[in-house]
């Protein structure tokens, strides 16, 4: 297991506990989240708190497991299948891509590929 992993590992385990502060704590304060296209969904860490403290909020049984991983440069690439999401327009159970780049420790950019 490489540093990378092991911050994308500590990353999830935030999700699934839905610890909205220790979750963006592993994210750089201006890291660029968006869809597959390049559409932009969230910006900077105040960009993610808007979207994910109502998630978590919302979201009692909320859970994701990692499938598979590959990890290359600066990338970890995740098959993630998440359950309980409540955050419409979204299903609540689905699977997606999540394409994480990391440098100094943080992620400075996270990808959905839905």
């Amino acid at each position: 297991m490489s540093a990378m992993t092991e911050l994308i590992d500590a990353q999830v385990e935030a999700y699934r506990a839905r610890d909205l502060d220790r979750f963006l704590a592993f994210f750089a304060q201006d890291v660029a989240v968006t869809d597959f296209d390049g559409s932009v969904l969230m910006q900077g860490v105040e960009g993610m708190r808007a979207n994910y403290g109502p998630l978590f909020t919302n979201s009692p049984d909320l859970t994701v497991e990692v499938k598979s991983r590959i990890e290359t440069g600066p990338f970890v690439i995740d098959l993630e299948h998440l359950e309980g999401f409540n955050n419409p327009p979204y299903p609540q159970v689905f699977d997606a891509g999540c394409v994480y780049r990391i440098i100094e420790r943080k992620i400075i950019a996270m990808k959905f590929l839905l």
